[in-house]
């Protein structure tokens, strides 16, 4: 069991300009991410940021204006997680509203056709189209965009991974990323990107006057645009913000597409009060499920439909393959558990697991349970699938150690050790040989132990400190659930306090309900903790963290508090 450590957040600058009915308590919130006044908060459409300021506009728009106009075959070639899903349908949905008539599109199968615009998916491409539009990949598609040239195949890639040192002979790059681009925000998704690049062209259209009867509403497209910006764990700056929570807005008006409300509906969410925690935990889990067992394609066609009786449908599909999911989730967790209790790797920095019976769709979810525990870098790997001799790893990384640049370091000591890699910061995927599992073990390791020190090997629980007992009340929780969209780099509030467990039982194997007394004073406090439960009794005192949370239970709110970390106290 790592250390851990307890922080909490600094307000740097003292919150001004609030009106009175904002509860003090949300506005240290907002100060200690930065945000000090009420126009930092005002998450208005009116403020995103321009398109023109993303790299690569002018020539992106200038292709599809092109493609329009000459009435091309364009396919979008997606990626199989929710980003790419939703980016996906971002793109087919947002080039009809701009006058495209003939756009499909194509999602590659991960254990076919491999990663991105790979050959192999160009190869597969009948008819040929005039036009390929990546979202969410293509800027490491070296072969595959020289494929799709070699065809005739023009080629607009949308993306925004980090690049590596060769960008593909594309007819245009559209990637905040990229090392020469000067957009101020980094942090867009891969739907996000595309988002952008249709604004981009519905501004280049109502400048060539293409619309006297009334501009499309490309509006409608936000719920997308929201769902893939939190599923796929991006930092949510102001500018992301101010899309999530547009699409938020939406989704609570009734207004979502046929899709994400038939998931909404199968994850048993509640439309008035659905949050980007909703999204991160209930929804995109459910298309995710697709792209990692089976074939994305079925999410996207949930996302593309305006029948929400086959909408319905398909979210029952994605649910079923989600729980499939889920149940082989815990059993490669509880392997991999084990594989670490009995080996060295309990002694490693950097930890690499390989068992040859792990499904490659599901290793990633397996390297973030496992980082959580041991709060190291893990990578996992399964089979490739494809009766090569590849293996294809999944990585997931803490604070401090920047993923993809390690696997970069690895790369250029050990030429020829990693087939393929890609990612961010704190995720990223790579691709080796079965047999050099253990040379590239031991040199995961070893830049691990070169960039960590013993401090950030320890569990950091940052929290924004005590809260009042009397603070605990209804009205500051529902405060608090429409302060946000609270996700990544934008975390939701996190309170500690030292309490006195005055009851408690288990709820289901794993999960705990509790009665907390808080020692400063005040009645008993509802609280649950998930996933915590070994059969052991919590502590008599403790020191926990929690979300101040509202139990909506049949049309009732009520109370509770929501346990991240619990441990014993004096």
């Amino acid at each position: 069991m790592t250390a851990t450590i307890w922080r909490q957040r600094i307000v740097t600058a003292a919150p001004s300009g609030w009106p009175a009915h904002v509860h003090p308590v949300i506005q240290r919130i907002y100060a200690a991410r930065g945000v000090c006044t009420p126009e930092d908060a005002e998450h208005r459409l009116a403020r995103l940021l321009p398109p023109h300021l993303l790299g690569g506009m002018e020539r992106a728009v200038a292709l599809l204006m092109r493609a329009i106009e000459a009435d091309q075959r364009i396919v979008i070639a997606g990626d199989y997680d929710c980003d790419g899903a939703t980016g996906t349908a971002v793109a087919e949905r947002g080039l009809r509203l701009l006058g495209a008539r003939h756009v499909s599109h194509v999602v590659p199968n991960r254990f076919v056709h491999g990663y991105g615009l790979s050959e192999a998916l160009v190869a597969s491409l009948e008819p040929t189209p005039d036009l390929i539009v990546t979202v969410d990949n293509g800027v490491a598609s070296v072969a595959g965009v020289a494929a799709a040239r070699a065809r005739g195949i023009a080629v607009l890639i949308t993306d925004h991974h980090l690049p590596g040192d060769t960008l593909p002979d594309a007819d245009a790059i559209v990637n905040p990323n990229l090392a020469d681009d000067g957009f101020p925000s980094k942090a867009l998704a891969g739907v996000g990107v595309m988002f952008y690049l249709l604004l981009g062209l519905r501004a280049a259209l109502r400048n060539a006057g293409r619309f006297p009867q009334g501009e499309p509403d490309l509006g409608a497209l936000l719920d997308l645009v929201a769902l893939g910006t939190v599923a796929d764990l991006v930092p949510l700056d102001f500018n992301n913000r101010v899309l999530v929570e547009a699409g938020l807005k939406r989704m609570r008006a009734g207004k979502a597409c046929a899709g994400i409300t038939a998931l909404i509906e199968a994850s048993g969410r509640s439309f008035a009060t659905v949050g980007a925690t909703d999204l991160a935990f209930a929804v995109g889990p459910r298309l995710n499920a697709a792209g990692r067992l089976e074939d994305m394609s079925l999410g996207v066609a949930c996302l593309l439909t305006d029948d929400q009786g086959i909408a319905r449908r398909y979210a029952e599909q994605l649910s079923a393959i989600n729980q499939e999911r889920r149940d082989m989730q815990a059993g490669m967790v509880e392997e991999a558990e084990t594989m670490v209790a009995r080996a060295a790797h309990v002694d490693a920095v950097g930890v690499a697991l390989f068992d040859p019976g792990w499904h490659a769709g599901v290793v990633g979810l397996v390297a973030s349970k496992l980082k959580e525990k041991l709060h190291r870098p893990v990578v996992a790997f399964a089979p490739a699938g494809d009766d090569s001799d590849e293996l294809r790893g999944s990585a997931r990384s803490i604070s401090g150690f920047h993923i993809r640049d390690a696997f970069a370091e690895i790369d250029a000591k050990h030429p020829g050790l990693i087939l393929r890699f890609g990612g961010h910061a704190m995720a990223a995927g790579l691709s080796l040989r079965a047999s050099d599992i253990e040379r590239f073990a031991a040199a995961f390791d070893a830049v691990a132990r070169r960039h960590l020190d013993e401090e950030r090997l320890q569990a950091l629980v940052h929290t924004d400190g005590e809260l009042d007992y009397r603070d605990h009340t209804l009205d500051l929780a529902r405060q608090l659930r429409h302060a946000g969209p609270w996700g990544q780099a934008f975390p939701p509030p996190l309170f500690e306090a030292r309490v006195e467990c005055a009851s408690w039982k288990p709820m289901g194997s794993r999960h705990l309900r509790l009665q907390l007394r808080h020692t400063q004073g005040g009645a008993p406090l509802d609280a649950v903790m998930f996933n915590c439960y070994d059969g052991r009794p919590p502590p008599t005192r403790m020191r926990v963290a929690y979300e101040l949370s509202i139990n909506d239970w049949q049309g009732r709110e009520s109370l509770r508090l929501l346990l991240t970390h619990m441990e014993a106290s004096a």
